[in-house]
């Protein structure tokens, strides 16, 4: 079981209708609630709609100061239309009557981060949601609006020129805690362990099929295709062949001893539409050495070790 299982990433959370008796019980108990954004006022107050009884979020109780960029208004702005989770801090009425309900999600924020620094430890598992994605990596909520890093180089082992082309913008997945920055309080996630070792992935093909993959690197004296987000594969160069071509192709050979996939390009194939759903291998516990090499690599193994937040071996081991 994942262990923000209490502070779920925002968006994750069901956004159940919500009566006056129910808002009444959220207040006394603390609980978190969450419900989209419906629009950010000029004074960049969050308005939230409970069913019968509107909901406001102050400025200043929206986002924690200690997010960084929490003072800029693009923050908020780009809240519009997004779930958000907040706690029921009063409820009382408006100028002209009706119920009304002063909301808080930095209140939230501060407890799940609290929760976060004090519980976690390099390789336990959490449930993330991206939150948007740069050339370097992916931002993944890790609770309550709680956003980490996932580095590129951290998403799979099969590279990527972009972690568009693994995810997409508001996905649901699984990624364990790489290292924490208790001084900062800065989360560093991975996500390549839970997609299997080498062996595991490759147990999925055999010599003599015929199947569909992404060529991922073309080099002077082949082209890389990735079978699996763990595995890929050398090919012979194609005329035409281009990065990010789906094609089909032939497996001729598959050597553990020496982590190679050998492979022949029978042709180019229409483009996919979305991103390759994810298959994991692991989706519970906590790790501690993770060895995605076989045991008769004849290389020093590829390794995560999680109570180092070290890599030993190389990642030139793993394609090449």
């Amino acid at each position: 079981m994942p262990e923000n299982k209490i502070y779920l990433p925002e968006g994750l959370r069901p956004c159940a209708p919500l009566t006056p008796a129910l808002l009444r019980d959220a207040l006394e108990q603390e609980t978190i609630l969450e419900a989209p954004v419906e629009r950010c006022d000029g004074s960049r107050a969050l308005h939230i709609s409970l069913g019968p009884i509107d909901g406001l979020i102050p400025r200043e109780e929206a986002i924690s100061p200690w997010i960084s960029g929490a003072s800029r208004d693009i923050a908020l702005l780009s809240l519009v239309g997004k779930p958000v989770c907040f706690t029921v801090t009063s409820l009382a009425a408006d100028e002209k009557g009706a119920p009304h309900a002063l909301l808080s999600r930095r209140a939230v924020q501060e407890k799940a981060l609290d929760h976060l620094l004090e519980t976690l430890e390099p390789g336990m598992l959490l449930t993330c949601r991206v939150t948007h994605m740069e050339s370097f990596g992916a931002f993944v909520d890790i609770g309550c609006g709680i956003v980490a890093m996932l580095p590129i180089e951290r998403i799979s082992v099969s590279r990527i020129p972009h972690p568009a082309a693994r995810f997409r913008t508001g996905q649901k997945l699984l990624a364990a805690v790489l290292s924490i920055d208790r001084e900062n309080r800065r989360f560093t996630m991975t996500h390549r362990e839970l997609l299997g070792t080498w062996m595991e992935n490759a147990s999925h093909f055999s010599p003599g099929e015929t199947v569909q993959g992404i060529v991922r690197s073309i080099r002077e004296y082949g082209a890389f295709v990735e079978l699996a987000p763990n595995l890929s594969g050398l090919a012979d160069l194609k005329e035409g062949l281009k990065e990010g071509d789906r094609v089909s192709v032939y497996i001729r050979s598959i050597r553990p001893e020496h982590m190679k996939v050998k492979l022949q390009i029978i042709q180019r194939l229409p483009p996919p539409i979305y991103p390759a759903p994810l298959r994991y291998q692991i989706t519970d516990g906590k790790l501690e050495r993770w060895v995605y090499s076989p045991p008769s690599y004849e290389k020093p193994p590829v390794v995560t070790d999680f109570t180092a937040s070290e890599i030993s071996g190389s990642d030139a081991d793993i394609i090449s």
